[in-house]
């Protein structure tokens, strides 16, 4: 059996074996809790220090960066919001996209919000979500960090759906366009520094003041799913910075 099936096939049974176990249950919680002191690591070695750099950058070019990743990620919402049935979401998510790359340039601004079209970003995992698929237990992947069974096949699921995706990562021509794995790792690298660096001053919060820092990660991670999947726009006391990046 080759990798790509395995990485497919996996989450799936994961999901099917654990259908009706509630998200706060773990599917391995020793092995995700060194997972998470590994990323913990990564994040004390490699994310923070760039994103503290990142963060001394001019305040235009931080906003056109998290402007210019948002807008990529717009891509996958379009296909979501079908799929889930609500066109209205698909019109907004299409004509963000659309005149944010070109009257935005590329994505770096961000004139669709000042015309009233503001995005919600959807993926698989929620879709799956409001069909009423329930989340499957809760563990730890390396370097990508928290996520349930139905999330996780969700992840892989998203790769065959997103436009950017398919052009990067699968590297497939898409209308005339191309990329590669690069263009992928890039973007979605941009991507979490711009987020780490938002949220400086929260994760430094949360490794002061978590008695169990995993556990307050579990919780937020639920928590902001939850909403998600929900569509709901009230922020929850756990909740923090820009989870949709």
């Amino acid at each position: 059996m080759n990798l790509k099936k395995i990485i497919i096939i996996v989450p799936l049974i994961i999901t099917l074996i654990t259908s009706s176990v509630t998200a706060e249950s773990e599917c391995f919680e020793k092995t995700s809790r060194a997972i998470f002191k590994f990323n913990m690591a990564f994040d004390d070695a490699v994310l923070e220090p760039v994103a503290k750099g990142y963060n001394k950058l001019p305040e235009k070019i931080k906003k056109g960066t998290g402007n210019f990743t948002s807008n990529i990620a717009t891509l996958l919402s379009i296909p979501n919001h079908l799929l889930q049935g609500n066109i209205k979401g698909a019109g907004h998510a299409s004509a963000s996209f659309l005149i944010n790359t070109t009257v935005g340039i590329l994505g770096f601004g961000n004139p669709a919000s000042a015309l009233g079209f503001n995005s919600q970003k959807e993926d698989v995992g929620q879709t799956l979500g409001s069909y009423g698929v329930s989340s499957g237990c809760y563990f730890v992947l390396p370097i990508l960090g928290p996520t349930t069974a139905r999330d996780s096949l969700g992840l892989v699921a998203d790769s065959f759906i997103d436009p950017f995706s398919i052009v990067t990562w699968r590297e497939k021509s898409l209308l005339g366009v191309s990329g590669s794995k690069l263009d992928f790792v890039s973007v979605k690298g941009a991507t979490a520094v711009d987020f780490r660096g938002d949220n400086m001053m929260n994760f430094n919060s949360l490794e002061k003041n978590s008695i169990d820092i995993y556990s307050s990660m579990k919780s937020i991670y639920l928590q902001t799913r939850e909403r998600k999947i929900n569509n709901s726009s009230e922020p929850s006391e756990d909740d923090w910075g820009n989870l949709d990046k």
